[in-house]
């Protein structure tokens, strides 16, 4: 399966014999037979024709909006995956046990994988980061132990806070950087985070609709309007593993450059050019097909991509028992 990225402006998106074709403004046509397309991302102004946008909800194939600067608008969707007596009960389950054990097993993991993803880094740099390990070590002892979500949050933002401290000792002196920064990313290194993000959330929103749940009935975010919830909880366990490394292996490989970001003065913060979009774009997606065995439940090697619908199918199973242990995140080693 394959998922077709779309970033320049003007590029009209249809369907001719069982393919779905991309016709670009230079003239130049981009064919992929539509059995094997599982989304659609457009970054950009272009176009989604109506025959193309009735045979992917036909197909149940996800199309997502966005900015090229990365911000989310929305989505295409089918109903057809949409399972009431499933959502019933996902919502039954918020702010009870099951949402605490949920929050207490993602939180610590997401903590662990960026522990080992930090020490990657600083082994290769040889550096040694003992005081933001040490507080990471603890505030993942802090989450297990907490009684409620929000001191939970709070913890987790604690380790995210020496987490990315540690990671901008360990980048290239160039692409150092304050700490983490949101709407709008004021640096090179948070630009390509923040886009990544976003492009993680989607594939994670798709498979939350691919088994019939609720993208914004969350258990560890609290409720907030218009922002999926479900969606910001199982992408913790996957934020370091996939984009954080990803970003990191193109600054300190020399994949990309300074020269390939931009500061707008119309909507401030730092924003990648095209070039270095296509470029990170084919890195990331590099990521998502890459086999790893970090699931426990398997015994052969699957995709980033097919891990994370796995462990959505792990969760649909949880909510169905209620019971949060039948849930085991991803922790890498």
């Amino acid at each position: 399966m394959s998922l077709l990225y779309v970033n320049e402006n003007g590029a009209t998106i249809g369907v001719e014999a069982n393919k779905c074709v991309v016709q670009y403004r230079d003239g130049m046509k981009k064919m992929i037979p539509i059995e094997s397309l599982e989304g659609i991302t457009i970054m950009g102004q272009s176009h989604l024709t109506t025959k193309c946008a009735e045979e992917c909800m036909c197909r149940g194939i996800s199309v997502a909006y966005f900015s090229k600067g990365g911000k989310y608008f929305g989505r295409l969707m089918s109903t057809d995956h949409i399972n009431v007596q499933r959502q019933r009960k996902q919502s039954a389950l918020y702010d009870t046990d099951f949402a605490m054990k949920l929050g207490q097993k993602i939180l610590s993991a997401k903590v662990k994988n960026q522990s080992v993803v930090l020490h990657r880094y600083e082994k290769s740099r040889e550096l040694l980061l003992d005081e933001e390990q040490k507080m990471m070590r603890i505030c993942k002892e802090k989450i297990l132990n907490c009684s409620r979500i929000e001191e939970m949050i709070g913890f987790e933002g604690q380790a995210a806070k020496y987490y990315f401290q540690g990671l901008s000792k360990c980048i290239e002196q160039n692409f150092r950087f304050r700490g983490r920064s949101r709407r709008p990313p004021k640096d090179e290194f948070n630009s390509m985070i923040s886009l990544g993000y976003s492009l993680l959330m989607n594939e994670v929103y798709c498979k939350i609709e691919m088994k019939g749940l609720n993208p914004y009935f969350g258990f560890i975010h609290r409720d907030a309007e218009k922002h999926p919830t479900l969606a910001s909880d199982l992408m913790e366990e996957w934020r370091a593993v996939i984009v954080d490394a990803t970003v990191m292996s193109m600054i300190n490989g020399h994949e990309i450059s300074k020269d390939q970001f931009y500061f707008d003065m119309d909507e401030p913060g730092c924003y990648i050019t095209r070039d270095g979009l296509k470029s990170y774009l084919n890195k990331l997606e590099r990521k998502f097909q890459t086999e790893i065995r970090y699931l426990k439940y398997t015994d052969y090697a699957v995709s980033f991509r097919r891990a994370i619908l796995l462990q959505m199918e792990r969760l649909t199973k949880a909510i169905e028992e209620g019971d949060a242990d039948l849930y085991e995140p991803v922790i890498i080693r």
